[in-house]
């Protein structure tokens, strides 16, 4: 008789490319409006869209269940 086996969960492949882990637990993500149309935006508006900002809360439980490995 053959065993049956359990099917693995997928990781959402966009989610681990706009979502990182750190090694605590922390999802983080990149600001948004960085693209495109950066002359009408001041330099120090741009300074505050560099880097990287903590995930909401309320985002968490969607984030994790497309992250089931936690990439």
């Amino acid at each position: 008789m053959k065993k049956n086996k359990k099917t693995k969960l997928k990781t959402h492949r966009g989610a681990a490319k706009r979502f990182k882990i750190t090694s605590t637990g922390k999802v983080m993500r990149w600001h948004s409006g960085k693209r495109h149309l950066l002359g009408t935006k001041s330099p120090r508006r741009q300074r505050k869209l560099a880097g990287k900002i903590q995930v909401n809360k309320a985002d968490l439980p969607n984030i994790r269940l497309a992250l089931p490995y936690g990439i």
